[in-house]
């Protein structure tokens, strides 16, 4: 599964990145570790944020 990270980011290495099927975030600096979210959840989050 790809991961994703904001554009905004550009080249840092200290990001929060998004499972491409929004099931789990990670940070980018553990990239073997991440947390499970509800789709739902991080759909309403993104709708949200992007006001």
């Amino acid at each position: 599964m790809e991961w994703c990270k904001s554009c905004r980011s550009g080249n840092a290495s200290n990001c929060v990145e998004l499972r491409q099927d929004l099931s789990a975030v990670r940070d980018s600096k553990r990239p073997g570790v991440s947390l499970p979210v509800a789709r739902d959840a991080v759909r309403e989050l993104i709708t949200k944020l992007c006001r």
